[in-house]
């Protein structure tokens, strides 16, 4: 296998880790408002992801680094071209990151309500944008014969691209239901539960309808197998959450993310950024990589280094596994 095919499955395995762990803390974002009907319940909420939030977010970081080492050219044009809503995204991550900091240095109920807002607009942004980002990555853009991209912000814009906003949007939410009625206990665990029961419905319409389009559109049979898969996930989480098996719906809502992320990868493979101009020139795996002996190097630095980087998350999310309740959120604390 080519170097630079072992790098772009390697880019797909990171955004699919990316979504599966940022998704949930999405979806807790979210919910903020929603499930915690006081401030002593809304900090058990920012609790459970608490310890794990940032280092989820190294993913991204990473994904963005090999992306930018791996495939210069992809890179340049997709960020480039991309500008506004990846810059949005970024400005959301950062109030979401202040948020969770600095949401306990008052007691002031303005100083939370507001802390509140960008956790919840943290959330949303980046929710609904990745989704619109990688449609349009999929769905094609208008490049040019140089590799620019020749479009403006409202390109982005576009039916099938606002559809995968909603269909991420969705499929955090109901990850993120699922994953609080995993990680807390008592009254808060039923509520969880069962409004992850309620979410389920509309997130099996907008993502069979999104990964339906994209097939119908590039019909590629590893595309409909890992869509069908990805269905099948999604509908046994539905499932599991009714039957109240909180830890088998959360590994089934996060298989369907990352069976999702990976149907996305297989359609659009070999290209990483294919135009819908007549006479432009799609970005591919072959004329948008690095040097052979660029990929070289990072491959054997990614075979020493990911293996630590894996067993370190899994042992904080193993540190970190007790379920919490409302009792343990200390009254009138921050």
């Amino acid at each position: 296998m080519e170097l630079t095919t072992v790098w772009f499955i390697l880019i797909a395995v990171l955004w699919a880790g990316y979504f599966l762990l940022e998704g949930f803390d999405f979806g807790v974002g979210l919910l903020l408002p929603v499930l915690g009907r006081d401030d002593r319940e809304r900090r058990l909420l920012i609790n459970t992801i608490g310890p794990v939030w940032d280092g989820n977010e190294v993913w991204l970081i990473v994904a963005g680094g090999a992306t930018f080492a791996a495939f210069p050219e992809w890179y340049a044009t997709l960020f480039s071209g991309f500008y506004v809503p990846l810059l949005l995204i970024l400005v959301a991550l950062i109030l979401r990151g202040l948020a969770f900091e600095y949401r306990g240095k008052s007691d002031s109920p303005q100083w939370k309500f507001w802390w509140d807002l960008a956790i919840v607009g943290g959330s949303l942004v980046p929710a609904v944008l990745w989704g619109v980002a990688f449609g349009n990555i999929v769905r094609g853009v208008p490049i040019g014969r140089d590799h620019e991209y020749v479009g403006g912000f409202f390109n982005l814009l576009n039916p099938y691209a606002l559809l995968g906003g909603l269909t991420t949007l969705t499929l955090f939410l109901l990850h993120g239901a699922v994953f609080l009625a995993l990680k807390t206990d008592g009254e808060m665990r039923e509520r969880a539960g069962r409004l992850a029961v309620r979410v389920a419905g509309p997130t099996i319409v907008i993502a069979a309808g999104f990964l339906l389009w994209t097939q119908l559109t590039h019909r590629d049979a590893w595309g409909w197998a890992l869509s069908g898969a990805a269905a099948v996930a999604l509908a046994g989480g539905v499932l599991a959450a009714r039957a109240r098996r909180e830890g088998w719906a959360f590994i089934a809502t996060g298989a369907t993310i990352v069976l999702a992320v990976a149907a996305l990868f297989v359609t659009l493979f070999p290209d990483v950024m294919p135009t819908t101009l007549p006479g432009g020139d799609s970005l591919t795996t072959a004329n948008a990589s690095s040097t052979p002996y660029t990929l070289k190097v990072m491959t054997w630095v990614a075979a020493g280094c990911t293996p630590i980087v894996l067993v370190y998350q899994a042992w904080t999310y193993w540190v970190f596994r007790r379920r919490l309740r409302v009792e343990h959120i200390p009254a009138g604390g921050h």
